[in-house]
């Protein structure tokens, strides 16, 4: 597999396509970190790490809106590939939706959203947008 990122954010999309409750996913400390962002800005619902072997899975509850049905993730989107990486500094931050979506960052500091690299005035590889 030569771009795990776009994998996983692939297998989230299909599971929210599919209107799947909870998707298993191959883990990696990077996937762990973008899940934990995931969560704490409301994109998910929970998550678990399963030591299970050398590499580990996470499985993932998708969120689900109890009326409508809807997902609370409408758009993921692969940003830096590995044959086009994409880096950005802290004045030219990209802004989803205006402020309404994240934008995922890998920092020298840690993987972080794009509000927290701003505010912490350091840049980095754009991993994905999220809304």
């Amino acid at each position: 597999m030569t771009d795990p990122i776009a994998d996983f954010l692939t297998r989230l999309r299909n599971a929210i396509m599919a209107h799947h409750r909870v998707v298993e996913v191959p883990a990696s400390n990077l996937k762990k970190e973008i899940t934990k962002i995931l969560f704490e800005k409301g994109y998910i619902l929970n998550y678990k790490f399963i030591e299970d072997g050398p590499q580990g899975t996470i499985k993932v509850a998708l969120k689900y809106d109890p009326v409508t049905k809807e997902n609370a993730i409408k758009f993921l989107k692969r940003v830096s590939t590995p044959g086009l990486r994409q880096y950005t500094g802290y004045k030219d931050m990209p802004r989803v939706i205006n402020g309404l979506g994240i934008a995922i960052i890998s920092t020298s500091k840690g993987v972080m959203t794009d509000k927290e690299a701003s505010q912490l005035k350091i840049g980095g590889e754009v991993l994905c947008y999220v809304y």
